[in-house]
């Protein structure tokens, strides 16, 4: 998160509001995809391409 904030509203759009509690610091965001329901593949070619965009500008 402190490399690229742009992506915290994607992590809080799939319901990941607890980015700084302590749960969240012990697990990956596999496992965190995996509780929300969510396809991590997917999920990280999402973030991914908010980073690359920002970072090609």
């Amino acid at each position: 998160m402190d490399y690229a904030p742009n992506v915290i509203p994607l992590f809080k759009s799939i319901g990941m509001h607890c980015l700084g509690c302590a749960a969240a610091s012990n697990e990956t965001i596999e496992e965190a995809c995996m509780v929300h329901g969510v396809d991590a593949d997917e999920f990280l070619d999402a973030v991914n391409s908010v980073i690359a965009e920002v970072s090609s500008k």
